[in-house]
């Protein structure tokens, strides 16, 4: 696409992000609500609306070439992403769900299921893409070095007499004789077979227009046919019923459109390294040029503010000091005469004081006796103070977000909506912007070296016109010397706390220790997107009967998006976001959960740490070994950030109880330090600590969740997953899906069966062999059910031990109360659907009202 075609993305996200602000911050606070589902609702259809701007605003700054605007699009794409999470972390306290469902919303804003993507922002990557490609050779080498090569296939190799060996040998022997006999004799009956045709053929007496006619005939036939089976199979993809004709390749328009975006990426890599150039050289420029005047023009207009505060006051004012801002100060929106004014009027109030404070105050008890008083009348004026104060319900909370994302939008107004850019067709940067941005940067430079000089000088001048004696030092040493120690035992006291073991040694050696040790490995190359998984379409219903559904690989996804990716790969967001520290992925064995740990890492160009009990067991050993390691894993986790601190099977570190044959193992090593270190954890630390269970049953519940506040329950995936699952595995491994393959009754005979189950058949069935076959013979359903009948699914109740684990967690339990209160109290926006809008319904109604006008009367009285 063109410059102008991201240009009016831009613009068209920019509107929407004006009206969403204005429904966010509107000029009159809103009351607080207090129906529920109301309150979901208007958070559901931000989150929504804002999932959009992300979305256009990741595409725009992905591709978009002026390095200047780029930076706009980046400010806003950060705000945006972080009160995308703030929403989320509302949603989540409101429904006490990690788990949400959007049918209404995307009903009225007429989006699809698709549009509830996360979408990952490329820049995640492919700003220090150098870096990553540098930190993977290093990884290599050391390994390399270490010789800790890719771990070789453990082959066993079994042992044999001589008579074995020979039997084998003389099986294999007549074998193949056996088969170049067979492929003989088809030779020969190929051959009888021809000759007995040829003698049919000379035999026939057939005139010449009977062989046409029956050429014809023939020839139409199969003509027919064929264009009813192609109609046929293009029906049945419309419908939906017959998977569509894989595209072995891909299309012309594609692949331009692929090169297209390099090419444009590559582009902005060279405007960005001119943009990096312009700004020193355009600096230096100012500096020669319009330097000398700016420090001229400052220093008379300090001098001539000395002579009118002097006219003014009698006496030369103080200057403020450099926290108070300096100079800029003084002539911040004010003339001279207003500041001078204002600092007579500050000296008349100092002198006031300076009065007052000799004298007592007589009558205390009169100043009390007031006080009570004006509590007392506060009191009695609550009930005609704002109605507000006394409403209860849901407000939304302050943002740290909705300020950066208004900033942004200003800039957007004000410098580049309605600028022309049609002269600046290669999209290069504006040197005006550069000019005034960089006079506004040595203007403040200067003006930092022109107060230092104007502080001497006017302290020159009270000595020589005022006569004012210089303070005594002695004082002033003093408390610089109680600063000064008191400074010093500050220092002492962070000193103890942040002790470094190893400040002697280098990062690159500690990398290389972590590497050669196993606890620092390299993740595979895994996308998100590569989980495959289909949006849960009964969700909604369910939960509205009171139902809670069991989450989809979707939902699982959207969850990895938002509370690992996103806050991992921007630095402004994980500071200001809801912070997540700890994130456990529980569900059986096979539903992808160290995928996602691998995917975690390759969407952020993070590092990965295996601190697993198994990976623990014999390394560094006892106390002060493992704080020694833990010291090192944190320290190069901080410093090489964002990093992911992987613990798998992480139920073993809080076992209930040890089993015999794991005791030597030691597998509850981090059980202790492991809430300490999470506390060491700060906002601007992109550190995410992510454990994997399948058994989270066995360990014990308040010490685990303690550690792990995010918890993802991953089920077994459901049939329209399974359905998309088929096929894309069989794609990946060269299946062709064609009618013969009933993909449906596979998926509904997958009931129960994880993705790795399904994987594994697909492997075991889909050899090199079998994908040459498939011209001759096509696939079937049929194939694949020895190799899933040798596999044990997940049977319903391992489903129902992980759902009543759940519940016992805090968010279940507070899913559980809150379920209960509504049931008791009756949900508010269930009666307003039958009775109108909060209106009592019937008798019960009234004479509720009744009551509550007696009781009002009585407190009147």
């Amino acid at each position: 696409m063109s410059h102008s075609t991201y240009g009016r993305m831009w613009a068209v996200a920019q509107g929407t992000l004006e009206n969403l602000l204005e429904e966010e911050l509107p000029s009159t606070p809103p009351r607080p609500r207090k129906d529920r589902l109301l309150v979901f609702q208007g958070l559901a259809t931000f989150y929504v609306k804002y999932l959009q701007i992300l979305r256009s605003l990741e595409a725009v700054y992905d591709q978009m070439v002026h390095p200047q605007k780029r930076r706009v699009v980046r400010h806003v794409l950060d705000g945006v992403m972080g009160r995308l999470l703030e929403l989320k972390n509302e949603m989540v306290e409101l429904e006490f769900s990690e788990f949400h469902y959007y049918d209404d919303v995307l009903q009225d804003l007429k989006l699809t299921p698709g549009d509830l993507e996360v979408p990952i922002p490329r820049y995640f990557v492919s700003e220090k893409l150098r870096v990553l490609r540098e930190r993977e050779k290093l990884l290599a080498h050391i390994l390399a070095r270490g010789g800790h090569l890719e771990p070789e296939l453990d082959v066993q190799v079994r042992t044999m007499s001589l008579e074995e060996a020979v039997r084998l040998v003389q099986v294999c022997e007549r074998a193949r004789q056996g088969r170049l006999r067979a492929r003989f004799m088809r030779e020969i009956r190929r051959e009888e077979e021809k000759d007995r045709l040829g003698r049919v053929r000379n035999t026939s007496t057939m005139s010449q227009d009977e062989a046409a006619t029956r050429i014809q005939k023939v020839w139409l036939g199969y003509r027919a046919r064929k264009r009813t089976t192609k109609e046929r199979m293009e029906e049945m993809v419309f419908l939906g019923m017959v998977p569509p004709p894989q595209q072995v390749r891909q299309s012309a328009t594609q692949v331009r459109a692929l090169q297209v975006e390099s090419t444009r990426r590559l582009v902005q890599e060279q405007h960005e390294d001119e943009f990096q150039r312009a700004l020193v050289s355009v600096k230096e420029s100012v500096w020669a040029v319009d330097a000398p005047d700016m420090r001229e023009t400052m220093q008379e207009q300090i001098r001539q503010w000395f002579l009118e505060c002097r006219d003014a006051t009698g006496k030369f004012p103080d200057f403020p000091s450099a926290d108070e801002g300096g100079s800029a100060a003084i002539f911040a929106q004010k003339t001279p005469e207003q500041v001078a004014a204002e600092l007579a009027a500050k000296e008349e109030e100092k002198e006031k004081r300076r009065k007052n404070k000799g004298k007592k105050d007589k009558k205390p008890g009169k100043e009390k006796k007031d006080k009570s008083k004006e509590k007392r009348g506060k009191g009695r004026g609550r009930k005609d103070a704002d109605p507000e104060e006394e409403e209860k319900g849901w407000k939304m909370p302050p943002s740290n977000f909705l300020p950066t994302v208004v900033e942004g939008t200003k800039a957007y107004k004000e410098v580049w909506s309605g600028r022309d850019e049609s002269q600046n067709f290669t999209q290069r940067f504006d040197a005006q912007l550069v000019r005034d941005e960089k006079r506004a940067e040595v203007e403040e430079e200067v003006r930092v070296q022109v107060d230092e000089l104007m502080r001497q000088e006017l302290k020159n001048l009270k000595i020589a016109v005022d006569r004012v004696k210089e303070k005594k030092k002695k004082k002033g040493k003093k408390g610089s010397k109680k600063k000064k120690k008191k400074g010093k035992k500050s220092s002492k006291k962070k000193k103890r706390k942040e002790k470094d073991q190893t400040a002697d040694r280098s990062i690159e050696s500690l990398y290389e220790e972590l590497v050669l040790e196993g606890f620092l490995i390299k993740p595979m190359n895994v996308k998100l997107s590569e989980y495959i998984g289909e949006y849960s379409y009964l969700a909604t219903t369910l939960r509205q009967a009171d139902i809670e559904p069991m989450p989809s690989l979707s939902d699982v996804r959207q969850l990895i998006a938002l509370y690992g990716i996103l806050p991992l790969g921007s630095q402004a967001v994980h500071e200001r976001a809801p912070l997540v520290k700890t994130m456990l992925l529980a569900g059986p064995s096979g539903v992808g959960k160290k995928m996602l740990v691998h995917a975690l890492c390759t969407e952020t160009g993070a590092n990965l740490f295996n601190l697993s009990p198994g990976n623990l067991a014999g390394k560094y050993p006892g106390r002060s070994g493992l704080q020694y390691l833990l010291h090192v894993v944190f320290k190069v986790a901080r410093l090489l950030q964002p990093s992911v601190i992987w613990i798998g099977d992480a139920e073993k570190t809080f076992y209930k109880k040890v089993p015999k044959q794991e005791k030597e193992l030691e597998p509850k090593r981090l059980k202790k330090d492991l809430p300490k270190l999470l506390k060491s954890i700060k906002p601007e630390d992109r550190v995410l600590i992510v454990g994997t269970t399948r058994r989270p049953f066995d360990a014990d519940l308040k010490t685990f969740c303690k550690v792990y506040r995010k918890i993802i329950l991953i089920p077994r995936p459901d049939y329209a997953s399974r359905l998309t699952l088929w096929k894309h595995l069989l794609q990946e491994h060269g299946g062709k899906l064609t009618a013969a393959l009933d993909l449906s009754s596979l998926a509904k005979v997958t009931d129960g069966y994880t993705q790795g189950h399904i994987l594994q058949a697909v492997r075991a069935v889909l050899s090199q062999r079998r994908v040459g076959q498939q011209r001759r013979r096509p696939l079937s359903a049929l194939e694949f059910i020895p190799a899933l009948a040798r596999q044990d699914p997940v049977y319903k109740e391992e489903e129902e031990a992980f759902k009543a684990w759940y519940s016992k967690t805090p968010m279940g339990k507070k899913r559980a109360r809150a379920a209960k209160t509504s049931e008791e109290e009756g949900e508010p926006g269930k009666g307003r659907e039958k009775g109108g809008k909060g209106k009592p319904r019937g008798k019960e109604g009234k004479g509720k009202t009744k009551k509550k006008k007696m009781k009002k009367k009585k407190t009147k009285k």
